[in-house]
């Protein structure tokens, strides 16, 4: 299978700040690693550019590789779980506003 052509780090974190999301961070996940039911307090968009994994949300399953993309609003609940290999993903967020 051919890898996609994803961009730098830098163009696609430029990107989503001006497109308006307060942060992009790189998150990382070793072989096998689960995260069960749980959400966050951000919206957040994502890149994935290692490894595979599956993302649980709403009763379905996606299972996700580098290239693909995926999208949380803010306290939506899922799970996760990662491939043998793990797994990376690009995360641009928007933060909850100060309560």
């Amino acid at each position: 299978m051919t890898q996609p052509s994803l961009p730098s780090f830098d163009v696609y974190s430029a990107r989503m700040l001006a497109a308006g999301f307060d942060e992009v961070i790189e998150r990382r996940w070793g072989p096998g690693a689960t995260a069960d039911t749980h959400t966050h307090p951000f919206s957040v968009e994502a890149l994935v550019v290692e490894g595979e994994f599956w993302l649980q949300c709403g009763g379905l399953t996606r299972h996700l590789r580098p290239g693909d993309t995926f999208e949380l609003p803010r306290d939506t609940p899922h799970a996760e779980r990662y491939g043998p290999e793990g797994a990376a993903f690009w995360a641009a967020r928007r933060n909850a506003p100060p309560a």
